[in-house]
Formats: C-alpha cells, sequence, structure tokens
C-alpha cells in the first residue's frame, strides 16, 4: 500500500521549516487567547472545527494553507503573504540571474572579438 503524496510530503518538511510552522501556529493561538476567543468562536469566525483549530495551534503542517491564511486575515496579518515568495526577494533566483547575464555578457564579447578579428584577417583571393 502507498502512502498518499500528502503523507510523503510532509515526511520531507525540513526540521527548520517544521519548527516555524509551530511557532506559527503558537503565535496565532497566542493572538487567539489575548483576543480572549474561545476555541469554539475562534473556530466558527474560521469557519473550521474546533478540532482543526486545535491542530492549526499545535503547528500541524497538514493544516490548509487556505486556513492558515484565513487566520492571519483575523489578526490583520495576512498582508504579508503577498511579500513571502515575491520574486525580488527570491536571492537565489537573482544570483542565477546574475549568473547568466555574466555568462551572456561574455558569450557576447567573445563573438564579437571574433567577429572583429574575421574582418580585420586579410582574405585569400586568388585570379583566375
Amino acid at each position: 500500500m502507498s502512502m498518499p503524496k500528502t503523507a510523503r510530503a510532509l515526511l520531507l518538511l525540513p526540521p527548520a521549516t517544521a519548527a516555524a510552522i509551530e511557532k506559527l501556529g503558537a503565535d496565532l493561538a497566542v493572538a487567539r487567547l489575548r483576543r480572549k476567543e474561545s476555541l469554539r468562536a475562534w473556530a466558527g469566525r474560521l469557519g473550521i472545527t474546533v478540532a482543526t483549530l486545535r491542530r492549526l495551534e499545535a503547528g500541524d503542517p497538514s493544516v490548509s494553507i487556505g486556513i492558515v491564511a484565513t487566520a492571519l486575515w483575523l489578526i490583520q496579518r495576512d498582508g504579508e503573504l503577498g511579500r513571502l515568495a515575491a520574486p525580488e526577494h527570491d536571492q537565489d533566483a537573482l544570483e542565477m540571474d546574475v549568473r547568466e547575464a555574466i555568462e551572456l555578457g561574455r558569450a557576447r564579447a567573445q563573438s564579437s572579438a571574433e567577429a572583429r578579428l574575421r574582418a580585420a584577417a586579410p582574405t585569400d583571393r586568388t585570379k583566375d
């Protein structure tokens, strides 16, 4: 019997990521408690069951990202979602773009130098 894809993905979750999800859940629980909201009331506002809210607050990584986003919306922190994976903050991709630009520049410079050499080379014209 094969394991569901989701379960496999959760097994591959990096430890630091799992810890960050747990901290997010705990932080969301603190936000709820600071607002003096019960589990039942908060779950109702999220449109989920109390059991799912408990899983969210425990840092269960299988809780839907939509539920996490709604919980962030409840505490007015959902605006951060649009910046989490913004291309302008993707350092690895930016470095790859720079490396590709450097390689392209070198290739063009090489091609240009070769073209200049060809143009400057005497031509071998034989008369009939």
